[in-house]
Formats: C-alpha cells, structure tokens, sequence
C-alpha cells in the first residue's frame, strides 16, 4: 500500500511537473509571437497581457476560448502582416468584430484581430448608388446615421444593432427585424476586400474577377463536379444560414462570390473593406400590434400577413414580457409586432388598417396602432432586450421571498438560439418544439421573427453538471432533427459557430459537409483561420464556458438575493449581448465610463469578463489580489446605471464593491477611501468642532488646499466644497426650539438627514421641511445622525458599512415599528437604503423593513398628499435625473410633479460624472468631465434663458457648478422659494 501512495505521488508531480513545462513552453511562444508581431506591425496595437487575453475569452454565446493574444490592425497592411507572422509560426486568426456572436465563432485561442478600435471608419456614402464603402469595425448604427440624411439605410438590423460591427454581420451573415423587407447581410453585400491566411488579397463579387485564377478554377471545378448536388441539397427558405452558401457560386445565380463568403464565420479570409447596399427608409411607419389568444395563433398567422408587404413580422408571448409592458399591448396572450411603411403617416395608418382587418378576420384578439416614434421605440426595447431578459427570469411568477425580496432568477443560455423553418410550418414547429422542451425537462421563451420562421430562444440547460451537459447534448441532437424534418435550417440569423456545427450533417449529410471541408480547404489549406468552426468542429459540449468556475459558492459579503447567494452565478450574468457597449446613452446610463474611453475593460461586459477570469483561474491566476480586475474596476463610477439598463441585470457598483473589499483586506488602502470613504465621519467631525469658517478659509488658499488635497488623494484639478456654517439638524432643532412647528394633520413621515443633506447642502433640506409641510405632512427628524453607508460600500470597507448601517437600524427602529414612511432627499442614499442595506445585512429583518420604508420626495408628495397642488413654477427645466435613482427607483414621481409645476422639458439620463467619490479621486478627473459632456453639460449649455436648472443629487449639482459655473437646486428649493413667493 506504501509503495502504491509512494507511486501515485509520484504521478502527480511528474503530471504537475509536465504542466509547468507545458506552460513553459506556452508562454515562450506567446513572447516570441508578441516580438514577430510589434516588429511586422507599422501602426496596430499588440497586446498579450493577461487583462486583454480575459476580455477576449467569450463572445455571447456559452463557449470559452484563451487567446494567445489580441492585435488592433489600423488597415489591410497590418492584417497582411499578421497573418504572414502566424502563418510562419502555425498561429491560428480569428477576425473579431463586436463580441456578440451567440454560437461561439468569435473566441479562439490564437491570435485575435479586434477591429473595433481602429478599422471602424465610413469611407463613403453614394446616395446614387445607394451603396456605402465601410471598415470591417464600423458599428451598425453609425451607418445608418451616416445613411440617413439620403433617405437611405442598411437593411438588416439585428437587435445589437447599436453596437454590432458590419464585419461582424457579414461573418455571420445577419438578419433582424426588418429581414421580411430587406433580406439578410447576403442580400446586401455588393464587394468585399479580403485577406487569405496565404496572404493573398482578393476582391469578392459577382463573376469572381478580382479571385485568384487557381481558387477560382479550382472552386468552379468543384460546381462542376457536384451541379445536382448543389441545386437539390439546400433547404428553399428566407432564413437558411447554416453551412457555406455554396449554392451562390451555381451559375444560374451569378457566381456571387461576396454572398459565398457572408456567412463563412472568418473560416476563410479576414475582411478588411465591404461595399454594401443601402434601402430607402419609408416616408413613415406604423406598428401594428396584434394579440393572440396564445403563441401557436401568432405564428400560424405570420405567413399570412406577407402578402400586405410589412416591414417586420416580429413575435412573442406574453410569458416574455412583464406585467408594466404588458398593460401596453392589445389584449391577448401574444402578439406580433408588425411594421407597416408608408409615403406619409396617412398611407402607412390606410396600410396598416388594411393589415389589422384582414389579421381580424383571421383570428386576432384585439389589436393597437402605434404611430408616435417614441412609443414605437418603447416596445421595440422590449423585442430588442428579450436575448437578455430571457436569460434571467424568475422561476416563477410568484417566486417571492417572505421578505419580499423576490426569487431565485433562473438562468437560462443561448446554444440553439435561432433555428428557422419554411414560415407556413411556424405553428406546428413550435409546438414539436415545445413538446421537446418538455420531453427533456426544460423551459424556454420562445420569440423572434414569426414573419421569417425564425425563432430565438434561451433554454435553462444545466451547463455546470454532467448529467446537464449530458442532456444538453440530447436535446441538441434531437432538435435538430426535429428543425430538419420541418424543412428547417438550424441556424435562421447567428450562425453555426461551435454551438451546432456538429451537427451540420444531419441537416445536409454528410456528403454536403464533405464539400465544405473541400471549400474551406481551397481557401485556407494550412487551416489557420477560426479552426474548429463549420468544418471539422469541436463538439458542441466542449469548451463551455462554465467548466473552469468554482463549483462551490465563493465566500463574499453580499447576499445576491436573486443569485442563490453565490457571486459566482452573479457574475455568470453577464452574457455577452454588449448592451453596455452602446456609444450613444439615449434613455440610459449604462456605461459611462465605457462611452469616456471606449475600451472593453472600461464596459459592464469588460468588467464581468475579468470577474469571470479570475474566479476560473486560469489567466488570472491571483484572486481578488489581481491588479488587472482592480484596473479595470478602478474607472467604474458605480453609477449603477447596468442595475437597470443590463437586460440581465449585472450590478457592477455591487461586484466593485465586493471586489474592493476582499482586494484591500490586510493591505494598506488608497488614500481617498480614507478621506472621502470615510467623509460622514468627517463632516461630523467638523460641524461638531465649530471650525467649519477655518477649514472654508484654509480651502480658498491655494498652497493649503493643494497639500490637503495631496494627502487626500483627491484629484488636483477638483475645488474642495466649502461647508456651510450650519447642518439641517442643527437647524431643524433650532427651528423646534423656537417653537415652529407644521401645521399639518395629514400623516407623519420622517426626513431622513442624509450625509449630503445634512452637512453639505442642507437649504435642500430645510426647503423639503417647508413644502412638506404645506403639503400637510407630519415632518419628523431622528435626533441623531442616520448614515446608509454609502461611501464606505462605494470605497469597498464593507466591514464598516456593515457597522454603520446597523447603528442605523438601532436609532430608526422605532420609527419602522410605527410604520412611518421615511423620505429621502438625496436619491444615491435611497437607492442605497433600498438595495446595499437589505443586501449586507440579509440577517436582519429591519434592513428590509427600512428598504420598504423609504420614499423620494416626489414619491412621498404623491403617495401621502395626494390632493396638494404644488405651487406654478412655469419655467423649462434642464439638468440630471439622478443614475441611482434611474436605476433602482425611478422617476416617474418626479416627472409628474414637475408636470404639476409647471416645469417643462426633460432632464439629462447618464451620468455626471462625478458619482460620489470617483470624481474627486486622483486620476478620475479626465473620465469623470468626458461623462459629465457625454449629456449633462450640452444639454444645459443649450438650455434658454430663464430655464430651471435641476439635479437632485449633490454629487450632480457639484458637476455642474466646478465643471461649468451653473447653479443647480434639488426639486425642493424650487418647489419652496415659489410658496415663499406665492405666501410673501
């Protein structure tokens, strides 16, 4: 028995020993490939740190590849040059747009070519043509503005649209919403400049005149030998995707090489410029909504609606859309979405009308006409946000915790995202497929583009166990052959990637694959772009992204309520749709910082990537110690904006949090967690030595001021704000003992004396007392200070919010046991009640009670004085919408209360800027001004005169006054200074 231990032992270390060699010999070849590359490259970007190669693990899909390194290529010369480096050297290529792909075709564990950083430019816009001439890396929204002052647009739209690439859609060749109209990228290709690995250059089109004569002669060859084959072995439908399109190449259809190659997944060469076809945009659109008595109905009557000529057939059930949206849409159980253009508004509403009457007579439940742009886009978000939203549902309807914190979200995965049949046999596929789902065990949403037979779906595999991995193999197998025996193409939009190229054969046989091997062989012989993909792929139960990740929940301070507790699912979040990656901020706020620097390691995804990475330990090997996740927390304003605006609810102000805490613990802390961490304590401090007159002097002098600030890790371009003389609640207790008191009879609330409140801004405290009063409000105010502890959660000492957090249970206990609501001025600190609270302190039921509790002032105005009629302002109003209170409490109070008042306009989404603490921090200043001129500060410069400035938030109104010199009030002063007036 010694002797057997004795062996196996030595197993292990001769094991252990030949991984480090193998490692060894791994990261030579990385520093020799790195050198060959900066030296070839005249101008990209080479990067092989372990921070970049995280970024690039994933796509959106559920597979995990660890590239050797990533390049920036700036134009076709530097592609060129890679690809003659790792062609010397046996590197594979794989050519990355956007990151979005859900089948696993952009990861790969050679060297990625990333061209969103540098090769994004429109060269030009023919509106004579109706073509545009674009860089592999441009955006698909940044075609279609550049498109539309001609009347003009790219046709297929996939739901990424705002942050997909075009080299990336023609890779996979894409579709969207509008495909019934438009077609998909392969109809809309004219030209494509390639690279073969070979480093041949060549410009695809029809006729093949610019393809090199042996690939050419050797590809018609091919034809040639297999006509019958080719005219007989592919499905006849809108949407057939999978596979190469080698049917493009017959000669009845033009030998259209640019179509054969959309699609190919960067199987075959490395796009480096594409001519692409534009539409005209219709003079204007309606949105036909029509309900269903249930999915089954919509999508038998999908087909019938092609004729009338719409512009999408978009479906889903009401089990996808939440119970606010659904009180939006015609009564029924689904719905189809269906776009009607038109001349003018009249001819679209004549079409549409034409549409519902003969969708009535064939069986609709109820139907709605949407004509304004604005609720158009409202239910498009969510069509546009399912591919998340589907990822993360709860596990029922009623799955609520007994502290009403709400259930356990399911996860739910891409894999057989997007199979198409013939459009007529939409109805029976969909119940053969949900009679699979069953048969297996699992649960799934479908929805997608009815009017193609196109359907996506996100399915609760198990992918962290074998017996689920086991029957997520199954259920694969037996749904494609489900998908083929209705005439079906197994991928309808995304492409065949890892997660169903496998099973190819059983779509085409194997006789048809064969020749796809022989195509991609003319192509790429030595086999160096995207191995793997289309042609002799990996199984599609390999390279799953889970695998690496711990298997037993990670020791963390938060409780993840709706993760089960565990960071690691809370991390798992994170998809990959890239929502975060959107450069124009719109209605939201996710990622400002993202947007400042555009880098993927500034972006939600980027973050969550490197959290991924670290839990699996493999790249990053070093734990919450890493420096790599620590950068790139380090520029996150933990604006919270993902919270709301992530279709899967990533919270990256919570992960930071967390991260910071563990990062920091036993080790010596930034300087600003100090100062500004800890900044209640400080400003108690001062307000209660009466030295607030020296320390304003003290900050006016410069020499002081810079020192101070030197020591404070604050940032030395930020002014330190001087301090009032008295706090709220010190005014408040000389006010009661003077004797005033509200008059009101109406119900007793509590004025919570937030930090930001109490001793930096506390007119707007004193102006809320005055309008709550009027209103008929009982106001009360704790007698001693009451902290949420947001800026030591912010700075990650989570020990000490904890501490923090629970004194101020024990002083507003009794406030809670007299079930008063409590009302807060500052809305990060309500956001912080509602959320941070209840989360670190899951084992005390007064956290929860508290986050129920707690009431904006709009809120409390309405809720409980609801017949007060606040007093005419009558101005246009400019400024922010709070990011905290965006993303978890909103502002639909707030909005109607200033509609109350008078008060016109729409205030800023996005962020500051200055986010707490993040913008007074060393080094933060650059990135916190770009986000405050992101919205903010345009939107106020072009303000009229006259026009109201708002912001809520103190860290808002700060911005706005160091960055542009404008006085900001909370909505309170306002509201006050016209009943002073109006009283006066």
């Amino acid at each position: 028995m010694a002797h057997a231990q004795a062996r196996v032992a030595a197993d292990g270390r001769a094991d252990g020993q030949a991984g480090e060699r193998e490692r060894a010999r791994e990261a030579e070849r990385a520093r020799e490939v790195e050198g060959a590359l900066r030296q070839a490259l005249r101008g990209g970007e080479v990067e092989f740190g372990t921070g970049t190669r995280s970024l690039f693990t994933m796509d959106a899909s559920n597979y995990r590849r660890v590239p050797l390194g990533v390049v920036a290529p700036r134009d076709a010369d530097d592609v060129e040059a890679v690809l003659a480096v790792c062609r010397e050297r046996g590197v594979p290529v794989l050519a990355r747009g956007a990151g979005t792909s859900i089948a696993g075709q952009a990861t790969g564990t050679g060297v990625v070519l990333d061209f969103t950083r540098h090769m994004d430019r429109i060269e030009s816009v023919d509106p004579e043509t109706r073509t545009a001439l674009v860089q592999p890396g441009v955006i698909l929204d940044r075609l279609r503005d550049a498109a539309a002052p001609h009347g003009l647009t790219f046709g297929p739209d996939p739901s990424t649209h705002s942050r997909c690439t075009l080299g990336g859609m023609i890779g996979n060749n894409s579709c969207g919403s509008h495909s019934v109209a438009w077609g998909t990228t392969a109809d809309n290709v004219r030209e494509l400049e390639v690279t073969g690995y070979g480093g041949r250059r060549m410009t695809l089109a029809r006729g093949g005149e610019g393809v090199p004569s042996a690939l050419r002669e050797d590809a018609r060859a091919l034809v040639r030998e297999e006509l019958s084959r080719l005219r007989t072995g592919f499905p006849e439908l809108p949407r057939r995707i999978s596979g190469y399109a080698l049917d493009e190449l017959l000669p009845e259809k033009g030998e259209d090489w640019a179509r054969v190659f959309t699609g190919s997944e960067g199987t075959l060469g490395v796009l480096t410029r594409a001519r692409v076809s534009l539409v005209p945009v219709p003079g204007a659109r309606v949105l036909a909504v029509l309900g269903y008595a249930d999915e089954s109905a919509a999508a038998e009557a999908a087909a019938g609606l092609l004729p009338y000529g719409p512009l999408t057939v978009e479906g889903m059930a009401n089990d996808l859309v939440s119970d606010a949206a659904r009180s939006g849409l015609p009564r029924g159980g689904a719905w189809l979405f269906v776009e009607i253009g038109g001349d003018d508004e009249a001819h679209a509403r004549s079409r549409a009308g034409e549409l519902c009457r003969a969708a009535a007579a064939d069986g609709t439940t109820d139907h709605s006409l949407v004509v304004e742009a604005a609720a158009q886009r409202a239910l498009w978000r969510i069509r546009e946000d399912a591919s998340g939203t589907a990822t993360r549902l709860p596990l029922s309807g009623d799955a609520t915790q007994a502290d009403g914190s709400g259930g356990v979200d399911r996860e739910a995965w891409p894999g057989w995202e997007d199979c198409a049949v013939p459009p007529p046999r939409l109805g029976a596929y969909l119940r053969d497929f949900r009679a699979l789902l069953r048969q297996h065990g699992l649960h799934g949403l479908p929805y997608g583009h009815f009017g193609d037979g196109c359907i996506h779906v996100r399915i609760d595999f198990d992918l962290m166990s074998e017996a689920g991995i086991r029957r997520f193999r199954d259920f694969s197998a037996d749904l494609a052959d489900t998908v083929v025996a209705h005439g079906g193409s197994l991928s309808g939009e995304h492409g065949d990637g890892q997660a169903r190229a496998e099973l190819l054969p059983r779509m085409y046989g194997e006789e048809m694959v064969g020749l796809f091997g022989r195509f991609k062989d003319m192509w790429d012989p030595d086999g160096g772009l995207n191995p793997g993909m289309l042609v002799r792929p990996a199984r599609i139960d390999e390279n799953l992204r889970f695998a690496p990740l711990p298997r037993e929940p990670v020791d963390v301070e938060f409780g993840y309520p709706h993760d089960g507790g565990d960071f690691s699912a809370a991390v798992r979040r994170c998809v990959g749709v890239a929502k975060c990656r959107n450069t124009d901020a719109g209605s939201s706020v996710m990622c400002p910082s993202f947007r400042a620097t555009g880098e993927e390691q500034h972006s939600t995804r980027g973050r969550a990537r490197l959290l991924h990475e670290m839990l699996a330990g493999e790249v990053v090997t070093d734990g919450w110690q890493s420096e790599e996740v620590r950068e790139a927390l380090d520029l996150c304003l933990s604006c919270k904006g993902c919270r709301s605006d992530c279709p899967v609810g990533v919270d990256m102000a919570t992960y930071k949090a967390e991260f910071m805490h563990h990062h920091y613990e036993g080790r010596r802390r930034p300087m600003a967690h100090h100062s500004m961490g800890r900044l209640p304590q400080w400003l108690r401090l001062a307000a209660a030595s009466r030295m607030v007159p020296l320390l304003n002097a003290a900050a006016r002098v410069r020499p002081l001021a810079a020192v101070a600030k030197r020591l404070g890790g604050i940032a030395p371009e930020r002014d330190i704000p001087a301090l009032p003389r008295e706090p709220f609640t010190r005014w408040w207790r000389r006010r009661a003992r003077g004797g005033a008191r509200g008059a009101g009879a109406g119900r007793e609330i509590v004025l919570w004396p937030d930090t930001f409140t109490n001793y930096l801004s506390p007119e707007a405290g004193s102006a809320a007392v005055r309008v709550l009063e009027d209103a008929g409000l009982r106001v009360a105010v704790p007698d001693r200070q009451v902290c949420c502890g947001l800026t030591y959660v912010s700075t990650g000492q989570l020990d000490r919010a904890r501490e923090v957090m629970r004194r101020t249970l024990d002083r507003i206990e009794p406030a809670l046991d007299a079930g008063l609501p409590v009302t807060v001025l500052e809305p990060p600190c309500a956001a912080a009640l509602r959320t941070d609270v209840p989360e670190l302190l899951g084992d005390d039921p007064r956290a929860r009670r508290l986050a129920g509790a707690v009431r904006t002032f709009a809120q409390t105005l309405e809720e409980y004085a609801p017949d007060w009629e606040p007093p005419r302002v009558g101005r246009p109003v400019a400024g922010q919408t709070h990011c905290h209170q965006h993303a978890v409490i909103g502002d639909a109070e707030d909005r109607r209360l200033r509609e109350r008042a008078g008060l016109t306009g729409e205030l800023s989404k996005g962020c500051c800027g200055l986010a707490g603490n993040f913008g007074f921090e060393k080094g933060h200043y650059e990135v916190s001004a770009a986000c405050a001129e992101d919205q903010l500060l345009p939107a106020v410069r072009q303000a009229a005169p006259g026009t109201e400035l708002l912001a809520d938030g103190y860290s808002c109104r700060t911005q706005l006054e160091q960055l542009g010199g404008h006085r900001s009030r909370h909505l309170a002063e306002v509201l006050a200074e016209r009943l002073d007036a109006r009283d006066g």
